[in-house]
């Protein structure tokens, strides 16, 4: 892990979505066009509903139980303390008629969290040695990688309310925004989630809704 500071001083916390704030806080009146540089992610993959599939709470157990043992020992090793980054996911099916029919079995999902550039491949092994060391080792454990992706031009929009209130924005980007700016697909959706399902009422939930899109 190589992030010494070699003038001594202690650096504020970093946190991403105050370094970059027009990725992580966008409008929730209509959708802007963005540009995400490569950004830095642990990743586990998965397929089946979010809701039920044993896979994807493994997969966001082990994501913030790695991301967690990144940061203490970034902070103990290199003095560089970070925030926990927001859980995102990236969804898309073969068939994209699935999400037209709520035929969430057939979904797959890059559950994500952001990591600082200083955050290397040793790093991210050490940490997950070391949750299997406190016996929380799963199949979404073993799967779990860093990776980097480019996302660059994006339209996206903040969707305040339940996730399952989503379709008629997404809807207005696919079928009106989208053509209105000769804009097309160029990745999956990508979602962020700003609110703790777990703590927050459905309809405070905050979610921003990225879709990276090209020229059409």
């Amino acid at each position: 892990m190589d992030g010494s500071n070699p003038d001594g001083a202690t650096p504020a916390k970093y946190d991403v979505t105050r370094a970059h704030r027009e990725l992580y806080a966008p409008s929730a009146r209509d959708f802007v066009l963005v540009d995400v540089p490569e950004m830095q992610y642990l990743a586990v993959d998965g397929r089946g509903d979010p809701n039920i599939a044993p896979a994807y709470a493994e997969a966001v157990e082990a994501l913030y139980g790695v991301a967690y043992t990144v940061k203490f020992a970034s902070k103990r090793e290199l003095g560089r303390d970070v925030a926990v980054a927001p859980l995102e996911g990236l969804w898309w099916a073969d068939d994209p008629a699935a999400f037209a029919a709520d035929d969430r079995d057939a979904w797959n999902w890059t559950m994500l969290i952001s990591q600082p550039d200083w955050i290397d491949e040793p790093a991210v092994a050490a940490a997950v040695e070391a949750v299997r060391a406190k016996g929380r080792g799963s199949p979404s454990l073993d799967a779990l990688r860093l990776t980097t992706i480019t996302e660059g031009p994006s339209a996206q929009i903040l969707h305040v309310g339940p996730y399952a209130a989503e379709a008629p924005t997404l809807a207005r980007l696919h079928h009106e925004w989208m053509p209105a700016h000769g804009l097309t697909f160029n990745g999956p959706h990508h979602e962020i989630y700003l609110g703790d399902p777990r703590r927050s009422a459905p309809e405070k939930l905050r979610t921003v809704l990225r879709q990276p899109v090209r020229p059409a």
